[in-house]
């Protein structure tokens, strides 16, 4: 594989020194205790692309069967714990200092597994030794991120403009496996689109794979609505009023209904929290 354009150097302003410390001491807690982690979120889209931006989150991943003994070491470390979503996601705290323990994704397609550990890429974080998530899992996971609020489709571009030449693309490829390699074409077209002197970042051969991929994608013969994988909110109308599946609950999905009405909830306080705001 080529090796990585070096990321476009940009200004970066210091972490606050207290919330340095709170993800210091998470970090040194989670090793101590033997818990297998990756640093993702801000700190390894900056050792990536370059681009900064310091959040009031820590991004932690780490395999489900990993969590019971993180949790337990965090609240060790005098951290509050809480198990937000059971199917993707727990949180420890200390004040409005976040750090956000995450096994999966929100629709349940991007679970952590040993690829994420094995092609991790060692790194410092906050003078500490860690692993960071790689690129091409954060890219898998960020390409479902199409919120009203929130879309990441500006991360996988920044990512794939920085990276695409030294990225495993037979492995990015194998992670949008079946129906969801349509969405790896979209962000692909999209990059090309906003980076057209950089189109040749992305391989001949993989648009090519995705394109045969499409023309042999029939779909299922059932009413399904696979928008529920990208946004959480704006197609519950197709599951609750138009009689469309939900492709997140099993068994075509990860998600049990106990799962979605929690998710669900969820989502509908923060909606209405931002009108009301």
């Amino acid at each position: 594989m080529e090796s990585a354009p070096a990321a476009l150097p940009l200004k970066r302003d210091p972490l606050d020194e207290e919330a340095a410390e709170v993800y210091r001491r998470a970090m040194s807690a989670l090793a101590g205790a033997g818990v297998r982690f990756l640093v993702g979120g801000a700190y390894a889209l900056a050792h990536y692309t370059g681009i900064v931006r310091h959040t009031k989150d820590f991004d932690v991943f780490l395999r489900r069967e990993d969590l019971d003994r993180a949790l337990e070491a965090l609240a060790g470390a005098r951290l509050a714990v809480d198990r937000a979503f059971p199917h993707w996601l727990a949180k420890a705290c200390e004040g409005d200092l976040f750090i956000d323990l995450i096994h999966s994704s929100g629709n349940g397609i991007a679970a952590v597994d040993d690829l994420w550990f094995a092609y991790a890429e060692p790194a410092e974080v906050l003078d500490l030794p860690a692993l960071l998530c790689p690129a091409e899992e954060m890219i898998w996971s960020k390409s479902f991120v199409m919120e009203r609020e929130r879309y990441d489709g500006g991360d996988v571009a920044h990512l794939l403009r920085s990276r695409g030449p030294a990225l495993d693309w037979d492995r990015l490829l194998a992670r949008f496996a079946g129906p969801a390699a349509r969405v790896l074409l979209a962000h692909l077209v999209l990059f090309g689109y906003v980076y057209p002197a950089e189109r040749g970042s992305v391989p001949g051969w993989a648009m090519s794979e995705l394109l045969r991929r499409l023309d042999e994608d029939d779909g299922p013969a059932a009413a399904l609505c696979r928008g529920t994988l990208l946004s959480r909110s704006q197609y519950l109308v197709d599951v609750e009023e138009w009689g469309y599946d939900d492709a997140r609950r099993a068994p075509a999905g990860a998600l049990s209904d106990e799962d979605l009405a929690l998710w669900t909830r969820a989502a509908r306080d923060e909606e209405a929290k931002r009108r009301a705001g």
